[in-house]
C-alpha cells in the first residue's frame, strides 16, 4: 500500500510538532509525520524522570496549545518564577496533541517505530515492512537536530566491570543502593543530577562532580515573559545589547554578560569558553556550589575500581561509588544549510535559543508567503553555539532575522501574537500610555542598534 500527503514530515519531536501544528491552523494540508520512536515528543521519550525545561512552560510545545498553568512554583530553586514543565507533564502534553488536535483534524497521519528512506519511502522498523509515499508538496526535515540523551547514548569512558555506571535514568531507583556518587558531565544533565541528589538528602560531601568544561549559563531570572517580570526581562535585554555595543573581545563580552547579571558561571576564579544557553536559577547555582569536591581535569577516559583516569590526570576512587554518566552533547553540531529549498524544508534554529518558536515560524512562512526567498531572508538559520564566539556568530543572523520580521507586516503581526515567543507579546501589549515600560522598550531598540553596529568588529575579533 502507499500513502500521499501533501507534506512529509521527518520527526515528530518539538520541532516537527510545532511546524505541523502550524501548518494546521494556517492551511488545508495533509501531512504525515514519520518518527523511529514509538510516541511523539521526539527525545523526551527518553528523558530521566526528574528532567525540567531550562526556560518557562509558557513558551514551549507549539502554538495552538498552551503548556502548564501559567503559574509560579514556590517551593524548590526556581521558587518565584514561572514553572518550569517535568518530563512526564512534557510527554504527556504531547501525546495529547498528537491525539486530540493532529489527528483528530483528520488531515494528519503519525506512523511511528518508522524512518524515511534515501528514496523518499517508509520502512517500518519492528517489520521490516517498505512502504511507498507520494508528498505532493514537500518534505519537512524535523531531525537536523537530533538531541542525544544519556540513555541512548554510549558513554565516552571506558569503565571496568565492576564499576558501577548508570545513566541519569536509572539514578532513582539505584542510589539508594550505595554510599557515595559520581556526576560525570558538566551540562545541564549534570546540574540536574547535582540537584537531584541533593534535594533527596545526599550530604554534599558525598558528591564529587567531574567537569570535563566549565561552561557560561543563562541567568533564569531574566527567561521570565510574565507581565509581572517585564521591567526586569525587558531592562536585562537592553544592558545585553549595550554589552555588544561596548565589548572590545569576545571574553570583554562574556564579562559584560556576567556584570549585568545576565550570564552566570559555577566558580568566579574560572573563566568558561563554553556557552551552550543552559539556564539556571542563582538559588540553583547555590545548589551546586555546595559541592567542593570537583575534577577538572578534561574528560574521563577509563574507570577502574582505585582510580579514575582523566584527559589531564587521574584522581583516587572510592569504593561502593555511583557513577551518573552526564557526558552525552544534546544537540551535536550540524552544518546550516537554507530552510527553504524547493521541494525541501529544513527545520533550524531561527531565533535564539527557541526552537520550537522557529519550527512554528518557519509554518507560518510556508503558509503565508509565496516564495523561498522571501522567505529564507525572514528565516536565516543560526549556528547552534558552543563556545562564546561561536553565540557572537550566531547573533549576526539572529538580529538580521529579528530585524526583517519587524519590518513585514504579516510576520510582524504574527510574532506579536505568538504564545511560543512570549516577549514580543508582552511588549505589543504595552499600552501607548505606560511611560515607564514604553522607555524601556525605547532603551532596547537604542541599545540593539548600537549592538548591532559593534556586532561586525566583534566578529572581526574572533579571527
Amino acid at each position: 500500500m502507499s500513502l500521499e500527503t501533501d507534506y512529509l514530515i521527518i520527526g515528530a519531536g518539538v520541532s516537527g510538532l510545532a511546524f505541523a501544528d502550524e501548518l494546521l491552523s494556517r492551511s488545508d494540508a495533509t501531512m504525515t509525520l514519520v518518527d523511529k520512536r514509538c510516541a511523539p515528543g521526539g527525545h523526551w521519550n527518553d528523558a530521566y524522570s526528574f528532567v525540567k525545561l531550562h526556560q518557562p512552560s509558557v513558551f514551549y510545545g507549539v502554538e495552538s496549545t498552551p503548556m502548564g498553568r501559567d503559574r509560579l512554583e514556590t517551593t524548590g530553586p526556581n521558587a518565584g518564577f514561572m514553572e518550569l514543565a517535568e518530563g512526564p507533564e512534557i510527554l504527556n502534553y504531547f501525546h495529547a496533541l498528537m491525539r486530540d488536535r493532529l489527528l483528530e483534524s483528520g488531515r494528519v497521519r503519525f506512523v511511528p517505530n518508522s524512518e524515511v528512506l534515501g528514496d523518499g519511502g517508509i520502512r517500518h522498523l519492528l517489520s521490516g515492512d517498505h512502504q511507498k509515499i507520494k508528498v505532493r508538496r514537500k518534505t519537512v526535515d524535523a531531525s537536523w537536530y537530533t538531541n542525544a540523551v544519556p540513555r541512548t547514548q554510549t558513554p565516552r569512558f571506558l569503565a571496568a566491570p565492576e564499576v558501577a555506571v548508570c545513566p541519569p535514568n536509572e539514578l532513582p531507583p539505584l542510589a539508594g543502593r550505595f554510599e557515595r556518587f559520581t556526576v560525570i558531565g558538566s551540562g545541564k544533565t549534570g546540574m540536574d543530577a547535582v540537584v537531584w541528589l541533593l534535594e533527596n538528602g545526599v550530604p554534599p560531601d558525598r558528591i564529587r562532580w567531574i567537569l570535563g568544561r566549565d561552561a557560561w549559563f543563562l541567568n533564569r531570572a531574566y527567561t521570565q515573559p510574565g507581565d509581572a517580570f517585564f521591567e526586569d526581562t525587558f531592562s536585562n535585554f537592553a544592558a545585553q545589547r549595550r554589552a555588544l555595543a561596548e565589548a572590545s573581545d569576545v571574553r570583554d563580552f562574556a564579562l559584560r554578560l556576567e556584570a549585568c547579571g545576565a550570564w552566570l558561571r559555577l566558580d568566579p576564579d574560572i573563566h568558561p569558553d563554553v556557552f551552550h544557553a543552559a539556564t539556571v536559577s542563582e538559588g540553583e547555582l547555590a545548589q551546586l556550589r555546595r559541592i567542593t569536591d570537583t575534577a577538572r581535569l578534561g574528560h574521563v577516559t577509563h574507570i577502574h575500581p582505585d582510580q579514575v583516569q582523566l584527559e589531564r590526570g587521574e584522581i583516587p576512587a572510592d569504593p561502593d561509588t555511583l557513577y551518573i554518566a552526564c557526558t552525552a552533547t544534546a544537540l551535536p553540531p550540524r552544518p546550516v544549510r537554507p530552510v527553504f529549498e524547493g521541494e525541501r524544508i529544513t527545520l533550524q534554529m531561527v531565533r535564539f535559543p527557541q526552537i520550537p518558536f522557529s519550527a512554528a515560524l518557519c509554518a507560518f512562512l510556508e503558509a503565508e508567503l509565496d516564495s523561498d526567498e522571501e522567505r529564507n531572508a525572514l528565516a536565516a538559520p543560526l549556528p547552534l553555539p558552543d563556545t562564546v564566539s561561536d553565540y557572537v556568530r550566531a547573533l549576526m543572523p539572529d538580529m538580521m532575522n529579528r530585524y526583517a520580521c519587524a519590518k513585514h507586516p504579516k510576520v510582524r503581526e504574527w510574532v506579536s501574537r505568538s504564545r511560543l515567543d512570549g516577549y514580543s507579546r508582552i511588549a505589543a501589549a504595552v499600552s501607548p500610555d505606560d511611560d515607564r515600560r514604553r522607555a524601556i522598550l525605547d532603551e532596547v531598540k537604542s541599545a540593539s542598534m548600537a549592538g548591532a553596529a559593534n556586532l561586525g568588529a566583534l566578529m572581526q575579533s574572533l579571527d
